[in-house]
């Protein structure tokens, strides 16, 4: 069995073998009949392309050249022993340069020296092979690089170029194509009727039109106006001081025509100067005709005309009815004293609670105590710097009040010899109280005891400096905290005081905006924080922001709470009060102008329904203001009084006002140096 399995497998292998030899030689006969056409044969049969390699460098269709620096200058490596760096960052050396000797000979014995170059990349000597010499020569004559391009190639249509025409379809024409139309025959009846009622006149004459346009003819039929035409407005008949001899009050001094020329051309009163002459021939040519004459085409063409229906209105129906000042009784109406001693513009003043003392500061460095009846002074401080604030604690067992002097020294006074035993006791003790607590490391403020001989003879008992000059104090209605503010010291500007225990609290971490005045509920624990623009009211015990008033202003100047503690009012640079209702609106609820400069304050009064408000313009303006209980019902705003006797001075007028805490007087301060008593 061996044997014959061993003599099977040699016959398979004969029989393979000779499979293999047969499909070899079937595949030569293939290769010999298989002719390339001539076409190709032409292109790819002289050379051989080189065959593809799947490396990094497949991908690019340029030459690989050993230097690898990249398309810099060469210039860089000219002292160099090198000309780059490989792959590897091995630098590239540059080959032996031949000398002219060499090259001399390299021309005589090398015979392939006429087509070598030199690379400038590389550094080395190329020859140039068959192919590269024949692109150069073909670019020398101006023909095709390519040898295996042919531009004369046969045309092939493939597209025929013969139009055959053939009919789509041998139907024959519609009976319809040879009878007359009926509708035809409708439209021409249609025209004969037209003619025969003579709508239309055939053959009708033309009017003959003369050649040329008789410009000058009175043949023209003037057209009538439109419905809707508006006859343009007629011009202003020229005045007085328009005559060439006009009276001589209506001629301008130099000083007038002086400001005449400083003013702007849109706040003249007239765009012209009355001049005189003696007679009319002396008169020369109007300089602005043709400039009138133009804006008077613009006005005529470029203003829409509007035709409105006038309404017969009673105008005293449009007034609201308000009661009469006589029936809102009392009122200050008139001046009924004046305090005088100070020499500058007076910037602040207090009425002590009991009203019988009044206190006024001054830019002439003085700070006086007046008996409010009499008028007498009964004391004066003398500083160094201008006084800004000043505010009597509203505490009645206290007797004291703060003063703002200069760059941030708020001083506590309690006036000697006017007050009695008892007081001076309690204002001792409350302010003195706070030295026996260990002081804070890190306080914002410092807090100073006076001097044994200043307590005595002036009153003085403590020094709160500050950071900034405090430009207002306010006092809570306990008496224990006052409020300074400082608007240039940034996160600072507003500080809380407790005077118990010489405390000091900074409640805002960060202020949005310059603040400009502060005040406190005068019931609840309500802080108000008045900036240039908003009006910011925050909860105390809670320590948050509880509403934000739109004032619609451009720059607050003052802020009062009403005793109610449900309304405010503020008063602004541009000449404005708002009347703001808590419980209404973040709005103001009424806005009042009848100033004509910068509102400087204003002011609530304590028991009766009055406000005021002082203005530059040297006015005060007096207000009956009924809020009512009723929340259903609107607050009555009546201007009742307009008092009048500060002088304008440096464009100021009054700078402070402050109603008499019991009685309806109101007391003012002006920039003319006068402290004023109005009842």
């Amino acid at each position: 069995m061996d044997e014959d399995e061993e003599e099977i497998d040699e016959d398979a292998e004969l029989e393979a073998e000779l499979e293999r030899e047969q499909n070899e030689s079937d595949d030569e006969e293939e290769e010999k009949e298989f002719k390339i056409p001539p076409p190709y044969r032409q292109r790819y049969s002289k050379e051989k392309l080189p065959d593809i390699e799947a490396n990094y460098d497949s991908d690019t269709s340029t030459e690989e050249t050993e230097n690898t620096i990249g398309n810099v200058p060469l210039e860089w490596y000219k002292d160099l022993p090198h000309i780059g760096y490989d792959i590897d960052g091995k630098k590239v050396l540059k080959p032996a340069t031949a000398d002219e000797l060499d090259k001399f000979l390299a021309t005589v014995e090398d015979p392939e020296s006429w087509k070598t170059v030199k690379s400038d990349k590389e550094g080395k000597d190329i020859v140039l092979n068959d192919v590269e010499l024949d692109i150069i020569q073909r670019l020398q004559r101006g023909i095709i690089p390519d040898s295996t391009y042919n531009p004369y190639e046969p045309t092939v249509e493939w597209f025929t170029s013969k139009t055959e025409v053939m009919p789509l379809s041998a139907r024959p024409e519609p009976k319809s194509r040879f009878i007359p139309s009926k509708w035809e025959a409708k439209k021409i009846m249609k025209i004969v009727r037209a003619i025969r009622q003579g709508r239309i006149v055939p053959r009708k004459p033309k009017d003959e039109k003369p050649r040329f346009y008789n410009l000058w003819g009175d043949d023209d039929v003037p057209r009538e106006d439109h419905v809707m035409h508006i006859a343009a407005p007629k011009m202003k008949l020229p005045e007085h001081d328009e005559s060439y001899n006009p009276p001589e009050e209506y001629l301008l001094d130099e000083e007038e025509t002086k400001k005449w020329h400083e003013m702007d051309e849109e706040d003249r009163p007239k765009n012209y100067l009355p001049k005189k002459y003696s007679s009319l021939r002396n008169v020369p040519a109007y300089d602005k005709f043709i400039q009138e004459r133009f804006q008077r085409c613009l006005d005529l063409y470029l203003a829409p005309r509007v035709r409105k229906n006038r309404l017969d209105i009673d105008p005293e129906s449009l007034i609201p009815k308000l009661p009469s000042p006589k029936d809102l009784r009392p009122f200050p109406t008139r001046q009924s004293l004046t305090y005088e001693g100070h020499t500058a513009r007076i910037r602040s003043l207090s009425i002590h609670p009991n009203g019988l003392y009044a206190l006024s500061g001054a830019d002439d460095h003085t700070c006086r105590l007046w008996e409010v009846l009499t008028g007498r002074c009964l004391a004066m401080w003398k500083f160094e710097a201008v006084i800004h604030a000043i505010a009597w604690c509203p505490n009645p067992d206290v007797w004291l009040f703060a003063i703002s002097v200069g760059h941030g020294d708020v001083h506590l006074i309690s006036p000697p010899k006017l007050c009695s035993p008892i007081q001076a006791m309690n204002t001792d003790q409350f302010t003195k109280a706070g030295f026996a607590n260990p002081a804070e490391s890190k306080q914002n403020v410092s807090w100073i005891r006076a001097s044994e001989a200043d307590e005595e003879k002036y009153g003085y008992k403590v020094l709160i400096q500050h950071s900034q000059a405090v430009k207002q104090i306010t006092w809570h209605r306990k008496g224990d905290y006052v409020s300074t503010v400082a608007p240039d010291a940034k996160n600072l500007a507003v500080l809380i005081h407790q005077v118990s225990k010489h405390q000091t609290q900074a409640p805002f971490k960060r202020l949005k905006g310059l603040v400009q005045k502060v005040a406190f509920h005068p019931i609840k624990p309500i802080f108000f924080v008045a900036t240039q623009i908003y009006v910011r009211v925050y909860d105390l015990m809670q320590q948050q922001l509880v509403k934000t008033l739109q004032t619609s202003v451009k720059w607050v100047s003052s802020i009062d709470i009403h005793p109610g503690g449900d309304n405010v009012i503020i008063g602004s640079y541009d000449k404005r009060v708002c009347w703001f209702d808590l419980d209404l609106s973040s709005r103001p609820y009424k806005s009042l102008r009848y100033h004509t400069k910068a509102v400087r304050q204003v002011v609530f009064h304590k028991r009766y329904p009055l406000f005021a408000s002082s203005s530059d313009d040297g006015t005060i303006q007096v207000f009956y203001g009924m809020v009512y209980n009723d929340l259903l019902q609107n607050p009555l705003i009546v201007p009742v009084k307009i008092l009048r006797g500060h002088d304008v001075k440096d464009s100021l007028g009054v700078l402070n006002i402050e109603f008499h805490p019991t009685q309806p007087w109101i007391f003012s301060t002006g920039s003319d140096g006068t402290f004023r008593l109005w009842t």
